[in-house]
């Protein structure tokens, strides 16, 4: 039997005991964001990993344990991330059924965390089985690193790579989401833009005033609103000065992945009621828009917004922005270019805060993991891959291309529909299978290939 029979032939066995260990994970209520229940799930985490004979580690880091597993002695390693916290469930009431009590339906598994991230780690555990009982060589290493703090922004996580970076060392690493998109082509990202989060916050006032001397006195709001209209034009361009100096170019191996991404469904947007994209942008621009580096405003926050009217002159002002920044920018140097760009304006009273800073992170598409992966992907999912240099969300990917200079891909069995961080995130049975295959094939072929390198060789 053909290596990729048998995987599959495994995989579609063992099926239903993957399925019902998801559903047994879900059931715990990791919410990083609330405080849940993290402890219990970083050692049932840890348990799926000794019963498969790995040597397993509970780390306590600044944020939540982290979880380690490694099992086998070869030449070669790979390493794989992926995290067991959660979003919160809210709203409540928009669930078909508890999203902490698992529900089969309509070929799905639905609960919080079905899909993001404890979907794609059981996928990738049925993975490991396959591998286990169908590998024809014993010359691999395989080592995971779960954590527990994703979702809060992986705070406590750069410095446990950094002490932990011989431990964590590795040929490849294959990232925690990745998946299918609405053509059921398989999708394989190769990096993560980074970001900045910061909070401004202006006070004019020791308190808020009647509106009717709004002939004299300051509002806070307006001063803050202005402040922030300085910061990019009306063609999406950041004006903040020195913002784009460190941009990478980007290589000729990129553009040309770019050039064949796909433009997304129209549905995406009929979906959202969106009637034209930013900066007048196409369809088939989107892709290489990603590499555009971006200023959101996240939330705003001033005066009275409750029913009915309140005339008042608003005391202070809030903004939430985040920066979506593309390799090689910083997010300390962003933020101090913003401080300096908002004082040589005159708004030196707007007091800046950083809440996150992630770094941005690419794998460059000659990698030998690249090649591996979209080959296995073929085999897998039956379906020419679609290759994506980078995804417009941010992670901590950084840490595992910058600290342990590792090629990175995500892949894994995410569908448009799965509704991550929403009511009814599901992951889709078949879906969850094909990822076991892809991976395993992976594996299969990493461990049988002579030329895999690093990014630091």
């Amino acid at each position: 039997m053909r290596v990729g029979d048998a995987i599959d032939a495994h995989v579609d066995r063992h099926l239903e005991e993957r399925i019902t260990e998801l559903a047994g994970l879900c059931a715990i209520p990791s919410v990083s964001s609330e405080g849940g229940d993290l402890g219990s799930c970083a050692c049932a985490v840890a348990a799926t990993f000794a019963r498969r004979g790995f040597d397993v580690q509970i780390f306590e880091t600044a944020a939540q344990p982290v979880v380690y597993a490694e099992k086998g002695d070869g030449p070669r390693s790979i390493l794989f991330y992926n995290h067991y916290d959660v979003q919160p469930a809210e709203p409540l009431e928009l669930w078909t059924s508890p999203p902490f009590e698992p529900s089969r339906r309509d070929g799905a598994l639905f609960a919080r965390g079905a899909m993001d991230d404890k979907g794609e780690f059981v996928s990738r555990l049925a993975a490991l089985d396959a591998f286990a009982a169908t590998r024809q060589t014993n010359g691999l290493r395989i080592k995971a690193l779960v954590e527990g703090a994703e979702e809060i922004g992986s705070p406590g996580l750069e410095p446990f790579v950094r002490d932990h970076a011989a431990m964590l060392s590795a040929d490849a690493c294959i990232w925690e989401a990745g998946g299918i998109d609405t053509e059921g082509r398989p999708r394989i990202d190769l990096g993560l833009r980074g970001m900045l989060y910061v909070e401004l916050h202006c006070r004019t006032m020791k308190r808020d005033a009647h509106s009717g001397d709004a002939h004299a006195l300051p509002n806070a709001a307006w001063r803050l609103l202005r402040a922030v209209a300085s910061l990019k034009d009306e063609n999406e361009h950041v004006l903040v000065s020195g913002f784009y100096d460190s941009v990478r170019p980007l290589s000729a191996g990129t553009k040309a992945l770019v050039e064949r991404i796909p433009p997304p469904d129209p549905s995406w947007a009929e979906g959202l009621g969106v009637r034209g994209f930013v900066a007048g942008r196409e369809p088939d621009a989107l892709a290489g828009a990603v590499f555009s580096p971006t200023c959101n405003i996240a939330g705003f926050t001033a005066g009275y917004g409750g029913p009915g009217s309140k005339t008042i002159i608003p005391s202070q002002a809030t903004c939430k922005i985040d920066f979506r920044l593309v390799p090689d920018q910083e997010p300390d140097i962003v933020a101090r270019q913003l401080r300096v760009h908002l004082d040589a304006l005159g708004f030196d009273d707007v007091e800046l805060a950083v809440i996150g800073r992630i770094f941005p992170a690419m794998t460059e598409p000659d990698a030998p993991i690249v090649k591996i992966a979209i080959d296995a992907a073929r085999e897998a999912w039956r379906k020419e891959p679609v290759v994506v240099p980078m995804v417009g969300g941010s992670g901590p990917m950084a840490y595992f291309t910058g600290i342990l200079k590792l090629p990175v891909v995500s892949v894994g069995c995410s569908f448009p529909g799965s509704r991550k961080h929403a009511p009814d995130e599901h992951v889709r049975i078949d879906d969850f299978a094909k990822g076991a295959k892809h991976v395993a094939r992976i594996l299969s072929a990493f461990a049988t290939t002579p030329a895999v390198v690093s990014m630091e060789d």
